[in-house]
């Protein structure tokens, strides 16, 4: 990518930044949707999950997030790894114990699934962008 044309790499990069507001956008829409088209708000609730599921990882990790592909030894990285963790299953279970108490039906459940994988495709794909040398960073 080196030997391309400054203009093309600027231009690359918008790209691949407007596609990660795409996939932001559409999560959100999803979740949304999940909860107006059943008349029913209660699925709202995972969006607490959402907002939990990073503090561990600005509290503890910082801005270095390759320390948490590692095996350390730091008790604030295993704490960071177990606090994610439990959101993220937090995340998908929620919809799961409102279908299964009979609160949601299966479509707001499968809109609510659906906007979690589009969520967490968004992050992989903004952590596979800040790893290159790019100039984009955790903050």
């Amino acid at each position: 990518m080196a030997d391309m044309p400054g203009y093309f790499r600027t231009c690359f990069h918008t790209g691949r930044l407007a596609c990660l507001a795409l996939l932001v956008a559409g999560g959100i829409l999803l979740q949304i949707l999940a909860c107006a088209l059943y008349n029913n708000w209660w699925p709202m609730l995972t969006v607490i999950m959402y907002v939990i599921l990073p503090m561990p990882l600005m509290f503890f990790a910082g801005s270095d997030t390759s320390s948490l592909y590692s095996e350390s030894g730091s008790c604030w990285l295993e704490a960071t790894k177990f606090l994610t963790g439990a959101s993220t299953v937090g995340s998908i279970a929620i919809p799961i114990i409102l279908k299964h108490a009979g609160v949601i039906g299966w479509g707001a459940m499968a809109l609510e699934l659906s906007s979690f994988f589009v969520f967490v495709l968004s992050i992989l794909t903004y952590l596979g962008m800040s790893t290159e040398d790019d100039g984009y960073s955790m903050f």
